[in-house]
């Protein structure tokens, strides 16, 4: 009689191929030192607890900059302002990074674009200096990229 092997698919279709091709083969330890185990990806629901971190920052800096912040040079009172807009909007774009095709990959830049964008403004706004600007460029470069990496 023939023995099931309940570990294994009967059929490996092309789905199951795929789905074994973003696991990470890792070797594992114990009595078995030959066998494999598959090591999952990132939780892309994770992005929705990123995002509430973000969104919860980003009204909590956005009540601050119009209500409480009262910067010498008017201008800077502008800068908060645009800090504040493109970390609230990039926040409410990264609840829809679970659906994309790269969730990591749209996460991660918008992510990084928010902290290097929209926090370079911030402490410029705040610190009145626009000598700690130098990072808002690469968080521009990041959204762009974010944004991009919706064509592939």
């Amino acid at each position: 009689t023939a023995v099931l092997d309940c570990r294994r698919p009967a059929r490996r279709g092309r789905r199951d191929r795929r789905r074994e091709s973003r696991f990470a083969e890792a070797s594992h330890g114990g009595d078995q030192p030959n066998k494999r185990r598959m090591v999952a990806p990132m939780d892309p629901m994770l992005w929705h607890k990123v995002a509430a971190v973000s969104g919860v920052a980003a009204l909590g800096l956005g009540t601050y900059g119009a209500h409480m912040f009262r910067p010498k040079n008017p201008a800077y009172k502008e800068v908060w302002h645009t800090a504040s807009l493109y970390h609230l909007v990039h926040t409410a774009a990264l609840l829809g990074a679970p659906i994309t095709k790269r969730p990591n990959i749209f996460g991660g830049l918008l992510t990084a674009g928010i902290v290097f964008f929209s926090g370079t403004c911030y402490t410029v706004a705040y610190l009145e200096d626009r000598k700690f600007s130098s990072p808002a460029p690469l968080g521009g470069f990041a959204f762009i990229a974010a944004w991009a990496s919706l064509l592939f």
